[in-house]
């Protein structure tokens, strides 16, 4: 990987909210299926585990000159 050097820790906040962004779209598509406060709780409970069982996630910086990265729901 030749960017490396420019790779941190996700904080896990960030990571359980990408987690449940995915469960509840599809590419720019909602998902009906999946219900927003269960997307939730199911991102945080695999965040608690991957961190229990010693995994890091690692990411790189954001990209200039295109929108903010998704900061989940206010």
């Amino acid at each position: 990987m030749p960017d490396e050097a420019d790779l941190k820790p996700a904080d896990p906040k960030e990571l359980a909210e990408s987690l449940a962004f995915a469960l509840r779209f599809e590419g720019r598509k909602r998902v009906h299926q999946a219900d927003e406060y269960m997307a939730a709780i199911t991102a945080e409970r695999l965040v608690r585990y991957l961190e229990g069982a010693g995994y890091v996630v690692m990411k790189k910086p954001p990209i200039g000159g295109t929108a903010p990265p998704y900061r989940g729901p206010l």
